[in-house]
């Protein structure tokens, strides 16, 4: 057996005192469109390659389509005339696609809105496509086989993408494609977050979860994971929070420390975030530095309790808040539904039945929860104020993440398309 990996125990930690300013949450982003711009919302649909562009609020209805692979022959051809990224291609197919290729993770419109930026991880790069045209503007492969999920700075000016193989963190120009700079992260950094005031990074590493290891005892093959804060100037570090140590204090060895998708308070002082394996979410103090509550949300009588029949390790995979920050909108992926938590007391609402949910984000007007329903190729809408269900829009293949963003005023598509 391989020798274990130590642990970063992130020895500094008791001498730093986390003074950045945490993350702004989605809600921070909502305001008037500019001049000749429309907000919308960017479904980016993993599987076949594509992204529904859709209203930002209302009725949600269509707006336009972009193919995200337009090169994808010449990809392939590096792709079969490499030995080592055709293992990895067809690795990502076999394992995290679940039999699927990865096309479309993650998308960020340039503030023009003339272009969407996105991370493809079969593909193991960030393209830029020209939203009027749907040709590619910039390429960038990532270090390693695989990119994942990305973070616009509050300016729009650069977008952090992970490197998951590479343990690593790029940023480039979200104009030219040009790397900014880069920073090492935990195994398998999955989700970044920009502050609010555009100056620090926090990135989360996920590490190994397409291992069938999957019980509490098994925990530590999964890698090292913690979270990474750094200065978005020198990309230097300023902080690791490694949550092992913050679960263990609240008594919860035996839960996994791998932070999923997580979202800030308004006030920037709380920090809720799902883990793999759990049906809830955590609350962090960001002064105090310690876990404070924990929210159990009810278990669907249907789902499995084999931990490695679980997509990714995940059990809930998704989280947001609305403006006021008084709700947090959850997607229980593995248990069939979506619901509505009163920050406060934790309380959930209606448990609204969605298929596979596999992201939650906000309208642009603030007022609905936006979920893709990864198994039933459709967004959702749920009013925060009810928790319960506005309407459903179809979408295509494996709707993840989803996005706001800007498009011209008079979009409705790339030109022949």
């Amino acid at each position: 057996m391989a020798a274990l990996r130590t642990r970063h125990l992130c020895s500094v930690a008791a001498a730093l005192v986390l003074t950045v300013a945490a993350p702004a949450t989605a809600a921070s982003a909502h305001s008037a469109a500019p001049a000749g711009l429309r907000e919308v919302l960017f479904v980016g649909n993993n599987w076949d390659g594509t992204a529904d562009v859709i209203r930002s609020s209302g009725d949600f209805a269509k707006i336009g389509r972009i193919n995200v692979i337009p090169d994808k022959d010449a990809r392939m051809a590096e792709i079969n005339a490499d030995p080592i990224k055709w293992i990895y291609f067809q690795a990502i197919r076999n394992s995290v696609g679940e039999g699927h290729d990865q096309f479309a993770d993650d998308m960020y419109s340039t503030p023009d809105g003339r272009s969407v930026v996105v991370s493809r991880p079969s593909f193991a790069d960030v393209v830029s496509l020209d939203l009027a045209t749907g040709k590619v503007n910039w390429r960038f492969p990532v270090s390693g086989y695989r990119a994942d999920h990305m973070a616009v700075s509050p300016d729009g000016t650069r977008v952090a993408v992970s490197a998951s193989t590479a343990n690593t963190v790029h940023v480039l120009d979200i104009d030219t494609g040009t790397q900014l700079g880069s920073f090492a992260t935990g195994d398998k950094p999955h989700e970044n977050i920009f502050t609010k005031d555009g100056k620090y990074i926090w990135n989360m590493s996920i590490g190994d979860v397409n291992t069938d290891l999957d019980s509490p005892g098994w925990d530590w093959t999964k890698g090292d994971r913690h979270i990474t804060v750094v200065d978005a100037t020198t990309y230097k570090q300023v902080k690791v929070i490694d949550m092992r140590q913050r679960l263990d204090a609240f008594g919860l060895k035996d839960f996994s420390d791998a932070v999923r998708p997580a979202v800030f308070s308004a006030d920037e002082s709380k920090l809720y975030f799902q883990v793999s394996f759990f049906n809830g979410f955590l609350e962090y103090d960001v002064a105090t530095d310690k876990i404070t509550r924990m929210k159990t949300l009810p278990k669907n009588p249907a789902t499995s309790e084999d931990r490695t029949t679980w997509v990714n390790d995940s059990r809930h995979h998704g989280i947001s808040m609305n403006p006021e920050g008084t709700k947090l909108c959850v997607a229980g992926t593995m248990d069939d539904y979506a619901t509505v938590v009163d920050r406060a007391s934790l309380q959930e609402g209606p448990l609204v039945t969605t298929s596979k949910p596999y992201w939650a984000t906000v309208s642009g007007d603030g007022k609905d929860c936006i979920v893709s329903e990864s198994g039933a190729d459709q967004v959702t809408a749920i009013d925060f104020a009810t928790g319960r269900k506005v309407t459903s829009v179809p979408v295509g293949d494996h709707p993840q993440r989803v996005r706001l963003g800007h498009v011209q005023a008079d979009w409705t598509g790339p030109s022949g398309s």
